[in-house]
């Protein structure tokens, strides 16, 4: 979709042009690893904004944290905090917010409404109440659906909860801390009171469908649904389901904190091109080009003021993403910590299945991000113990 917008870009910018290579983005990861070993980087990419600490670790990405600053038309006040934070590194900006996205809670506003509920739960202890209505008058076939294989609805209950996740340095595992624990037994606790199902995201062909069917009422998922719920949805469904902000640990906070997604514009630092590069990224990441782009792809603007378009400010599911946007928060920034992740719901699993408790599946979770981050300790060890260099 980018490329139909090059044109103006040229147009504004006589002398330059641009080359657009599509990638499927289940293949970008790799493809991009791949082309910084072989010393064939692209001037800008669209990127991950958490493959971002990946490759500042190998010295692929140029600093923008200059460019930002004197740039007229980068302004970071105008970004979500949440957001723009995933794109630093040690205090230094790899990259430029493009779109975003997050996670909120969809619902069945009309089994809510039946056993009680005008709103929706702005507490744990609020959804809970609910869940445990629905299940008890039978208004689903569950309360939830929450994905065993999915690791994204743990991390926006630990978020919420306060957790780290990892010691101050990300070294080492903290999943055994009071913030983390508790928000695990939650989670947990959702299965073994049989208020949400123990299954995959694999073996349910069609959520929408099941939604639509009563086989649950609150689902954790992202903007992407938004569009999927309203094509897959049948009519009659229509006013009968709504979405809102994650609920907060309690009363204290206004929501809870959801994951900070999206994907950020970034310029190599191999690159011949960094003047024309940066004025691409400033096309491209005006607010105006992000309402297009958001026409365009449905993609999320980065830009708190691209939200002000009436199609994102007067559609009824949209508010609410709005409002968790500025409630998101960057998970670790190593380069290891989607293999953290994928630990994280393997574990969590243990302990939904029963195989071991949520004490055992806790240790086990520490010591394998412990593991995981072996080479990391040992840089770092090796950093700190270098002699100083007098020049």
């Amino acid at each position: 979709m980018v490329a139909e917008r090059i044109p103006e870009f040229e147009r504004r910018n006589p002398g330059i042009r641009v080359t657009v290579q599509q990638i499927p983005w289940i293949a970008a990861h790799e493809k991009l690893l791949t082309a910084y070993a072989g010393n064939a980087t692209p001037d800008v990419a669209q990127i991950g904004n958490t493959w971002i600490p990946e490759l500042v670790a190998v010295r692929g990405l140029a600093d923008l944290t200059q460019f930002a600053r004197s740039s007229r038309t980068i302004d970071g006040h105008d970004d979500f905090p949440g957001i723009w934070a995933t794109n630093q590194v040690e205090g230094k900006l790899y990259g430029i917010p493009w779109y975003v996205d997050t996670r909120v809670l969809f619902y069945r506003s009309d089994v809510l409404a039946a056993v009680g509920f005008r709103a929706p739960p702005r507490t744990w202890a609020e959804w809970l109440d609910a869940m445990q209505r629905i299940q008890r008058e039978r208004r689903t076939r569950f309360a939830a659906l929450v994905p065993i294989n999915e690791f994204e609805p743990i991390e926006v209950l630990a978020m919420s909860a306060g957790a780290t996740f990892l010691n101050a340095r990300g070294t080492r595992g903290a999943f055994e801390e009071p913030a983390f624990r508790d928000a695990f037994a939650f989670y947990v606790d959702l299965f073994h009171r049989g208020l949400a199902p123990v299954v995959a995201n694999t073996q349910v062909a069609n959520p929408q469908q099941e939604f639509a069917q009563g086989g649950f009422a609150f689902y954790i998922t992202g903007p992407w649904n938004v569009g999927e719920f309203r094509r897959r949805l049948p009519k009659s469904m229509d006013g009968r389901w709504a979405t809102a902000p994650l609920p907060a640990r309690d009363a204290s906070e206004p929501t809870g904190v959801s994951t900070a997604g999206g994907s950020s514009l970034v310029i190599f630092r191999a690159s011949r091109h960094q003047a024309a590069a940066k004025k691409l990224i400033e096309f491209l990441g005006a607010p105006e080009e992000q309402v297009r782009f958001f026409t365009l792809t449905g993609d999320l603007p980065a830009r708190r003021s691209a939200w002000a378009t009436p199609a994102l400010a007067r559609d009824p599911y949209f508010p609410a993403f709005r409002t968790q946007l500025e409630r998101v928060a960057p998970l670790p920034r190593v380069p290891e910590w989607e293999q953290i992740a994928n630990a994280m719901f393997e574990h969590g699993e243990a302990a939904v299945r029963r195989a071991a408790t949520p004490a055992r599946a806790l240790r086990d979770l520490d010591r394998a991000a412990d593991e995981i981050l072996t080479k990391r300790r040992w840089l770092l060890a090796r950093a700190s113990a270098a002699p100083a260099v007098v020049r």
